[in-house]
């Protein structure tokens, strides 16, 4: 059994590590809002479906200390862009289950005109 990585000092081969993660992590989450901001309903709804989470890394240990700052902000900002994603996600319903009883709701009186001079 191999001894768990250190997590060394600032600028220390742990740092580097997390910090590639910590790039990693913000260029999906920056993907994620661009996405959200074209409007494109398509191209949103298969980015949500994709097969693969993100898995923690178990091999670097903790975030070190002098990238806590980042990862709280890049924390932030991935749960805004989740939230706005959950907005979507109810008002894409909302406008689905008011589509579906507009085309499905009883059909309107037809008028008809009958020729009585016969």
């Amino acid at each position: 059994m191999t001894p768990p990585r250190p997590t060394g000092a600032p600028g220390g081969e742990a740092s580097r590590d997390w910090a590639t993660v910590l790039d990693t992590l913000e260029g999906e989450v920056v993907a994620a809002e661009s996405l959200l901001a074209t409007d494109r309903d398509e191209e949103i709804a298969t980015w949500g479906r994709r097969a693969q989470d993100w898995v923690p890394p178990t091999a670097l240990g903790p975030v070190p200390e002098d990238l806590r700052e980042r990862a709280a902000r890049l924390l932030q900002h991935q749960l805004a862009v989740a939230e706005e994603l959950v907005e979507r996600i109810v008002a894409s319903r909302r406008q689905r289950d008011v589509a579906a009883r507009m085309s499905h709701g009883p059909s309107r009186p037809v008028a008809s005109f009958i020729d009585r001079a016969l």
